[in-house]
């Protein structure tokens, strides 16, 4: 299992997730409005303006305050620094 650091410390498992996706649209902000109404959001953003939606295989949606690229990125295995991320 490895883990992926989604923003400020928090981390999801990298074979538990489906989809990373911007907030952007409408059918995506669905999914998340859906999520809470289920229970099934875990916000990840510490207060900060929700910019990545991260699907997971169960269903779970999880909340991130950082930009898919560079989520997508870290996926690859390109980190950047805690400095840059705070930045976003």
């Amino acid at each position: 299992m490895r883990l992926v650091n989604i923003g400020f410390g928090n981390m999801v498992s990298t074979d538990k997730v489906v989809a990373v996706v911007s907030n952007d649209s409408a059918p995506v902000k669905r999914l998340v409005q859906e999520g809470k109404e289920r229970g099934a959001v875990i916000d990840a953003t510490f207060g900060r303006k929700t910019k990545t939606v991260i699907i997971m295989d169960n269903g779970s949606v999880v909340l991130s305050a950082i930009m898919p690229e560079t989520v997508a990125g870290r996926f690859n295995g390109k980190e950047e620094t805690a400095e840059e991320e705070e930045k976003e």
